[in-house]
């Protein structure tokens, strides 16, 4: 059996592009999904390094709470799917909890790299603004995690022309197939 876990960001929903059809592709490969949707986060994290570990460690007893039930032991492959600060709740889940786990990380923010020591892909665009895109290339390369950089995009992956972002988001998707599908 395989399982899915998506792990979404602090604005950046499961309804929204990259987790709404990173999701449906990992149910067209056969994996059982489950979402975990944390909330209730401060006002004004961009920019503020305590509001934003405050909001990782709210994620993760959210996540915690969420997946309790969770029996991992009856799956022989687990994806994590993670977006933002996600991606270092998903990581630190995964740690806590000595599981192997093959991971999408969608735009992952500085504070989750330390924590990122499973495989996985890595999406980043060149205009986020919760991280530079040379710390990301250089953790990436320590890591040996690949990574699509999609020029001009925003932490959401998008530009501002609408078309282009429809061109990206298959690019990206055809990537995260691709991916799911090796594993």
């Amino acid at each position: 059996m395989k399982l899915a876990v998506i792990f979404p960001g602090i604005g950046y929903h499961v309804d929204k592009p990259l987790l709404y059809y990173s999701g449906k592709i990992a149910e067209n490969k056969g994996y059982q999904t489950i979402t975990v949707p944390y909330g209730n986060f401060p006002a004004g994290v961009k920019g503020s390094a305590k509001k934003m570990e405050d909001s990782f460690y709210r994620a993760l007893a959210q996540t915690e709470e969420i997946l309790k039930d969770t029996d991992f032991t009856l799956y022989d492959k687990i994806l994590f799917i993670s977006k933002s600060v996600g991606t270092a709740v998903a990581a630190a889940y995964g740690q806590n909890h000595s599981l192997i786990t093959r991971n999408v990380y969608y735009t992952p923010v500085g504070q989750s790299f330390p924590l990122m020591n499973q495989p996985g892909i890595v999406f980043h665009g060149t205009k986020d603004g919760w991280v530079e895109t040379a710390l990301v290339r250089e953790e990436c390369k320590k890591k040996e995690l690949p990574l699509y950089v999609i020029e001009n995009a925003n932490h959401s992956l998008e530009t501002s022309d609408v078309r282009k972002d429809l061109v990206n988001l298959q690019i990206i998707m055809d990537k995260t197939e691709e991916y799911i599908g090796s594993i």
